[in-house]
């Protein structure tokens, strides 16, 4: 959908990109038990949660005029979780 949308929308100056996230450490990790935060952090690659931060960078970038020739893209924020 993000790359036909991102191709069909492009002449309209109007750019469309998807972020794909894991888990990022927020709050409700604290609804979670150890057994379950343990089991998805042994799926993540690097070994941690994404951050807040790391999230907000990314989507402040996407939202900025540094962006504007990127569309149909989909940006991976998963610690090398989704492997392809």
């Amino acid at each position: 959908m993000t790359k036909s949308l991102g191709k069909e929308l492009a002449t309209s100056n109007i750019i469309v990109n998807a972020v794909t996230p894991a888990v990022i450490e927020t709050d409700i990790l604290k609804q979670l038990t150890q057994q379950h935060i343990d089991y998805m952090l042994s799926k993540i690659p690097m070994n941690r949660f994404g951050k807040k931060e790391e999230a907000a960078a990314l989507v402040a970038w996407l939202s900025s005029e540094d962006c504007s020739f990127t569309t149909g893209a989909v940006f991976d924020l998963s610690g090398g979780r989704a492997t392809y």
